[in-house]
């Protein structure tokens, strides 16, 4: 496999310079953003067929084990702060744990009865999508995942680099990112792993914007669990709205905190028909702000239609 061969490039790196081990390094990181690069229509096509069966209410479940593993956990993990992804649709397969997390857990990486019991634990099904990551293409443990939902009706994304290995072979989505030998062999942790993780970021990145929890770039969804994000909540309701202060905080008490919510009801109208706007057009704040004006004007023609017909000469 390539990520496991010794590059001639790089067989003497430990008694080069330090800054000559850096320059090698750091081109060994730009060769991981050519990768994605390459890999980009593979990453778009997952991304809309992901999004689609989110539409319907599925799970989002990442898979794998060591670096690709946590990788996959953190990329994950990240959505329910920043896009205030439903924690109940979001699940976390990791080797050997949450333990894992931290250090390495012996013999994780191929159990792959874990791997199928936890698919069956979870009940996945055909709602749900299961992206794999696994630098090898080959881990026991993240493969059975991904067969095991596949097998149950769930979207599969296999995210690997090493050409024409399983993970992407029996993925319904394969993504190949073509990193080549690692600088330190057999350290996936370096190229390998940088390509993972900016494959996971655009692809989850553009599904939660397809998904509407994205709007004029500014993440309207997020959840303001500190001080400086109830800040930047506030900011972004001034922004869409050019209402300031004590109306832009009185309007985020009374939308529970929604910074969807709040626009709408600073562009007057109330609560119960902007969260049912929201809900018409699957959360999107854009759509729902013209579904609004469109009822509007619709109501605005009737009343004109009206006003005209009980003057009309009879």
């Amino acid at each position: 496999m390539n990520t496991e061969q010794l590059s001639p490039r790089y067989a003497n790196i430990d008694i080069w310079q330090p800054g000559d081990i850096l320059d090698a390094m750091i081109d060994g990181q730009l060769a991981s953003v050519a990768a994605v690069r390459e890999a980009r229509g593979a990453i778009e096509q997952a991304a809309l067929a992901i999004e689609a069966r989110l539409r319907n209410g599925g799970r989002l479940i990442y898979a794998g084990a060591g670096t690709s593993g946590r990788l996959a956990v953190q990329d994950g993990a990240e959505l329910l702060p920043t896009f205030s992804w439903p924690k109940e649709r979001l699940l976390l397969l990791l080797a050997g744990g949450d333990v894992a997390m931290t250090q390495a857990v012996e013999g994780a990486e191929d159990d792959v009865d874990r791997a199928e019991a936890l698919i069956a634990e979870h009940g996945v099904a055909a709602a749900d999508v299961l992206i794999g990551v696994a630098a090898s293409g080959t881990t026991p443990f993240t493969l059975a995942c991904l067969r095991a939902a596949r097998a149950r009706g769930a979207l599969t994304v296999g995210i690997a680099n090493n050409p024409d290995t399983p993970l992407l072979t029996d993925a319904e989505h394969p993504i190949y990112l073509a990193t080549g030998p690692e600088p330190i062999a057999g350290s996936t942790r370096m190229n390998a792993g940088t390509a993972q993780r900016i494959t996971l970021n655009l692809l989850s990145t553009l599904i939660m914007i397809r998904l509407g929890r994205v709007y004029r770039g500014m993440m309207v969804e997020v959840q303001a669990c500190n001080a400086k994000l109830a800040k930047r909540r506030e900011r972004m309701v001034a922004h869409l709205t050019g209402q300031h202060g004590a109306v832009v905080s009185e309007a985020l008490d009374r939308a529970d905190g929604s910074v969807k919510l709040a626009v709408l009801l600073l562009q007057g109208y109330d609560l119960a028909e902007a969260e049912l706007a929201l809900t018409k057009v699957g959360g999107r704040l854009g759509d729902a702000i013209d579904h609004l004006a469109k009822q509007t004007a619709d109501h605005s023609d009737d009343d004109e239609h009206r006003s005209t017909r009980a003057h009309a000469p009879r």
